[in-house]
């Protein structure tokens, strides 16, 4: 099982596929994406921070660090990875 940071709320966030997953057998789903944005830059973020991204035009680096600004890190328990609940 592989995960990585959320580059705005820094959540650990579940990737699936991979060798661990084949010897495991999870089967929960990717709980977030790396975007290319328009101007080139490219982050993983999470799904609930992708929402949180503007609609109306296409987002860019400088909206994914206002949005970084405006996020409180999540604090990680002692379960380190993020699960749909």
């Amino acid at each position: 099982m592989a995960s990585e940071p959320c580059d705005v709320c820094e959540r650990n966030v579940r990737i699936a596929g991979g060798i661990g997953d084949l010897w495991n057998f999870a089967f929960e789903s990717t709980q977030g994406l790396t975007l290319e944005l328009v101007d080139g830059s490219e982050f993983f973020l999470c799904f609930d921070c992708m929402e949180r991204l503007p609609e109306e035009r296409e987002p860019t680096a400088a909206d994914v660090e206002a949005l970084r600004a405006r996020t409180d890190p999540v604090e990680e328990d002692d379960d380190s990875l993020w699960h749909w609940g």
